[in-house]
């Protein structure tokens, strides 16, 4: 299983960012999929998740409104859209799946929203 998170980087408050996750090694299309932040000093958090179709999906209460994270099984790619960022958005931002009853992490990609 390989997860590799790209698009972060640093962002004025009140940008967007959209993150993608590219993944390999398993049966991307059958399984649930899920972001991941960790700020410095606390512990990680979940973001969103969707499931294997992309038809249900779940947003954390402090991100629901402004961050959508979405799929395309054909490009075996989960991607999160991110707008109207806010400086306690900063974070690395993870992408994970469970397979096999294991979790799996990506490296993680920055995210900075500063002035």
């Amino acid at each position: 299983v390989q997860l590799v998170e790209s698009g972060g980087g640093l962002v004025q408050p009140g940008g967007s960012l959209r993150l993608s996750c590219a993944a390999s090694g398993f049966t991307f299309s059958t399984y649930y999929m899920s972001w991941y932040r960790q700020a410095p000093g606390k512990e990680r958090e979940l973001v969103a998740g969707i499931s294997s179709t992309g038809d249900s999906t779940v947003h954390a209460g402090s991100v629901k409104g402004r961050f959508t994270i979405s799929r395309d099984n054909a490009k075996n790619t989960v991607y999160l859209q991110m707008n109207s960022l806010k400086p306690e958005d900063t974070a690395v931002y993870y992408c994970t799946v469970v397979y096999r009853s294991r979790r799996y992490w990506g490296q993680g990609t920055q995210v900075t929203v500063s002035s």
